[in-house]
């Protein structure tokens, strides 16, 4: 069951700290895209090598169980080893050809850049809320597993709308293990000086949310796409809604 909206107030929570993709913009479908046609080219190819029958990703499954969320390595790692496949690492040094974690990821990245350019919008309410929140005193912050993140938010126009960002760029940088590990959120909430008992969370991804559970995250959010309502409280959310549309704050 879905709750009709989350009300967020200073006398509650400190700071409001987002995901990116499917949550401050719409741009999950074109993740869940450009992994549709990496994996396909590659699992074709896998099953014609292994006598075996093509059975091509699911979006609707496979993007949402093993990728969505995960830094992109661990995506492709986590989808593979459900198909029983072990890759090679791989690095910057093989050709794009190989068939390697990294420059599977790589393709993907490539799929995802090219389609950017053809420009994103915000989620729907996104401008209109994260102004609410300056005025009523929340900080807010993006959390994202996703290396292109500054793009992203360039692409959309949100750049300058937030007090902190770590990206999957930091992550790299900083060692930090990717979502469901709760790392990346808690040094938000360092960069914030906000204990995470003071930071609601809005989350889409079920490595998301569990994420914010077990780093405890005063509020987690579950954005549910249309797919996955109970497998969102499963994860961690305490709270399930359809899109930031429903979500009200209320000024001191």
């Amino acid at each position: 069951m879905l709750v009709e909206s989350v009300t967020i107030n200073r006398r509650d929570f400190d700071a409001a700290i987002f995901d990116l993709d499917g949550v401050l913009t719409d741009t999950a479908r074109v993740h869940a895209a450009a992994w549709k046609a990496v994996f396909d080219a590659f699992l074709q190819k896998w099953a014609q090598r292994h006598g075996q029958a093509f059975q091509p990703f699911d979006i609707a499954a496979d993007y949402l169980d093993y990728v969505d969320g995960r830094p992109r390595d661990d995506g492709v790692r986590s989808f593979l080893a459900a198909r029983g496949i072990n890759l090679l690492e791989g690095s910057e040094r093989d050709p794009e050809d190989a068939d390697t974690v990294h420059v599977l990821g790589e393709r993907k990245t490539r799929l995802f850049l090219q389609a950017l350019q053809k420009g994103i919008s915000p989620a729907a309410g996104v401008p209109a809320l994260l102004k609410k929140l300056r005025q009523a005193g929340v900080k807010t912050a993006v959390g994202s597993s996703s290396k292109n993140t500054t793009a992203i938010l360039h692409a959309a126009g949100l750049e300058h709308h937030f007090d902190a960002c770590v990206d999957g760029l930091d992550a790299e940088a900083l060692s930090l293990r990717g979502k469901p590990a709760p790392a990346l959120f808690l040094e938000i909430a360092r960069r914030l000086n906000v204990a995470p008992s003071r930071v609601i969370l809005f989350e889409d991804a079920l490595a998301g949310v569990e994420a914010g559970k077990r780093g405890g995250f005063g509020c987690v959010v579950g954005i549910d796409r249309g797919q996955q309502p109970e497998a969102l409280r499963q994860h961690g959310a305490d709270v399930v809604i359809k899109t930031l549309l429903e979500v009200h704050v209320e000024e001191n």
